[in-house]
């Protein structure tokens, strides 16, 4: 009687395991920006994806510095990005693999209604820096390494202006987070589009400076790499990442919107620019 109770406990133990790993295996861990979680943008794809596929998808919205950090780590299955040079580095380093083209948007610069710089409607993003910098004008950084910081310190650099000046301020804080502070301080800062689409109607902020090709924003999904880790949703992550690219996926991308307005554009038949 002992054995038999035993052995059926036993059984009930393994079924639990069994069903344990059966779910682990059934979640999908995305790293991605915060610039695709705060547009909405995943909160309409992911659950159409987790209906199909029978999955669950964990994601981890964080800047694109540390997203990658988390794939090189093997925390998580795929990352989604926005940060060409970094991401070629992650590949090349062997820490990712079958890097595709997803989506683009482009970077806009924002600032308080008396543009105390004088930059409104500039169409050279370079000089718009140049004039914040020489009025001294405040400017918010999200200076936490995310793939729109790494946009932006690039662009400083074209400008030929040290991000140094008094009014800038770096404050190592999420897109969403920065566009509120900013509307608090009265400042310019830089976003992608889709964030500023999406917080643009509790803003005061206005437009300022948009539409010039250094300004470009493309992303990317890329599958962390098995070989180099164990315990990866491979499988899941391929799934997702082959959906997202899908005529489907695609599709629903584009249909994406905020006050009629588009926020990302699906570039699954384009190559992912370095710039």
């Amino acid at each position: 009687m002992k054995k038999w109770i035993t052995s059926l406990l036993s059984a009930a133990l393994l079924s639990c395991l069994s069903l344990s790993v059966l779910a682990e295996e059934n979640i999908i861990r995305l790293a991605t920006t915060t610039s695709t979680y705060n547009s909405g943008l995943l909160n309409k794809l992911l659950p159409v994806f987790e209906q199909k596929f029978g999955t669950k998808v964990h994601v981890i919205a964080v800047g694109t510095g540390k997203a990658l950090r988390m794939g090189r780590d093997g925390d998580v299955d795929l990352v989604m990005t926005h940060a060409p040079i970094a991401e070629k580095a992650f590949i090349d380093q062997g820490h990712g693999v079958e890097p595709k083209s997803v989506m683009y948007n482009d970077f806009v610069l924002i600032g308080p209604d008396s543009d105390p710089a004088a930059i409104k409607g500039a169409a050279d993003v370079a000089e718009a820096l140049r004039a914040i910098a020489d009025s001294k004008a405040q400017f918010i950084s999200r200076g936490d390494d995310s793939g729109t910081h790494k946009k932006e310190l690039k662009l400083w650099q074209m400008s030929g202006s040290a991000p140094g000046f008094d009014g800038y301020k770096e404050i190592g804080q999420g897109m969403g987070k920065v566009l509120q502070v900013s509307d608090e301080l009265q400042g310019y800062t830089m976003t992608d589009r889709g964030t500023w689409l999406a917080y643009q109607a509790r803003l005061q902020l206005k437009l300022m400076v948009a539409g010039d090709q250094r300004l470009f924003n493309p992303y990317q999904v890329i599958l962390v790499n098995p070989e180099r880790y164990q315990g990866l949703n491979t499988k899941g992550a391929r799934d997702l990442a082959q959906w997202l690219v899908s005529t489907e996926g695609q599709r629903m991308i584009n249909d994406f919107r905020i006050n009629g307005e588009v926020l990302f554009h699906g570039s699954a038949q384009q190559a992912v620019t370095i710039n």
